[in-house]
């Protein structure tokens, strides 16, 4: 029994003594695994190199170009509506009518007044013309012929008076049809047929509102208004309207007007643009962003906005070299729009920078770089990291 219990401990004893000589031998493998520095995963992308608008970014409120509310200029019934509500009309076109018959009376009494007084004047015409001999030769007082001369005078300004009651009268005849005076849309109808309308009527008949070619009025930091200016005085500067959410183009048009003075309270400079709106996508009182396009830089280099980290010197970039080693390099930042960066220097064309995946780099480590699907699902930028405003 002694023995068995000795064989056992020997074994036990070599069993150990041969594990831990295989760990032993194993060590320097591992060791020289672990010295070899593993590449780290990165999203990259390449310096671009091509024509690049700079555009300032507002937002803006829809103007229409002429807005008429029609309102009767005499009072009456109305008997007849000639449009639909939200129709497009033309300049002339009769939108209703007003009840012409008080107003064909009145024209008519005016015309007979006057044809009245035009015959009073040729009975004292042909008067003046038998006293005048008469007085000649004595047969007749010149205190006649002067109260006829006196009274034709009066006949025929009688005559003058009676042309202006025809005239108003075919003016107020005139006012019962209701005529647009502009090319535009009408709006709600105020007023139903055959009510009583008024000249103090608050709302009118109805609103005509001119929408082609219509005004788009937008705010920009009065800091941009000097260079503005100075573009504007080159070139006419293109301004393109998008919806709200920036991602519908709406309209493009031109800069038109730059405001007589800088709103002092938001330190801001308003300007307005003209745009066709062949579509009619543009309609008064819309929200819309607009981008004034500035300038167009030639040859200009950009890069995803991703790529540019803020640092203690300021913005910098992850360069990957020839030998796929990651290096910093401080960036001048010109502009950043629809998620590309303007370079003004720092870069060159075709070279690459990291997008995705900085927080992992160190200077001299070396990347490896992930194209397509493998880029698109990768999530390596860090939760800290942001775009720059």
């Amino acid at each position: 029994m002694r023995k068995l219990w000795i064989a056992l401990v020997v074994g036990l004893i070599g069993a150990g003594g041969a594990a831990f000589a295989a760990r032993q031998f194993r060590q320097p493998a591992t060791t020289q695994l672990s010295a070899i520095p593993q590449a780290v995963p990165v999203v990259a992308a390449t310096v671009l190199s091509h024509d690049v608008p700079i555009y300032m970014r507002g937002v803006g409120t829809v103007i229409a170009h002429n807005n008429v509310i029609m309102r009767s200029q005499i009072t009456g019934q109305l008997v007849k509506i000639s449009f639909k509500q939200g129709q497009t009309v033309k300049k002339g076109d009769v939108l209703a009518e007003i009840d012409p018959r008080p107003y064909q009376a009145q024209l008519d009494q005016a015309i007979a007044n006057r044809d009245r007084d035009q015959a009073q004047v040729v009975n004292a015409q042909a008067n003046l013309n038998r006293y005048e001999p008469l007085a000649q030769n004595g047969w007749a007082s010149t205190q006649l012929v002067d109260t006829t001369k006196a009274q034709l005078a009066q006949l025929q300004a009688m005559v003058k008076s009676d042309e202006g009651v025809i005239a108003q009268a075919n003016t107020n005849l005139s006012y019962t049809q209701l005529t647009s005076p502009i090319d535009g849309v009408t709006g709600i109808r105020q007023v139903d047929n055959g009510n009583i309308i008024h000249p103090t009527d608050a709302n009118g008949l109805v609103d005509v509102t001119q929408i082609q070619p219509i005004s788009l009025i937008f705010s920009l930091p009065q800091t941009d208004f000097v260079e503005i200016q100075r573009q504007m005085t080159n070139r006419p500067l293109k301004v393109l309207a998008y919806s709200q959410d920036d991602s519908t183009e709406l309209d493009e048009g031109k800069l038109d007007l730059i405001d007589n003075q800088i709103v002092q309270t938001t330190g801001t400079i308003r300007l307005r643009a003209e745009f066709p709106n062949a579509k009619r996508l543009l309609w008064p009182g819309e929200l819309v962003n607009a981008r004034l396009l500035l300038e167009t830089r030639h040859n200009g280099l950009t890069i995803p906005a991703f790529a540019i980290q803020q640092g203690p010197q300021g913005s910098f970039v992850w360069v990957i070299g020839p030998d796929d080693s990651v290096a910093t390099r401080s960036v001048k930042v010109a502009s950043i729009s629809d998620g590309d960066a303007l370079i003004d220097s720092g870069l060159q064309a075709n070279e690459r920078v990291v997008v995705d995946g900085q927080y992992r780099l160190q200077a001299g480590t070396h990347v490896t770089e992930l194209v397509g699907a493998a880029a698109q699902g990768a999530n390596l930028q860090s939760s800290v990291e942001q775009e720059i405003p």
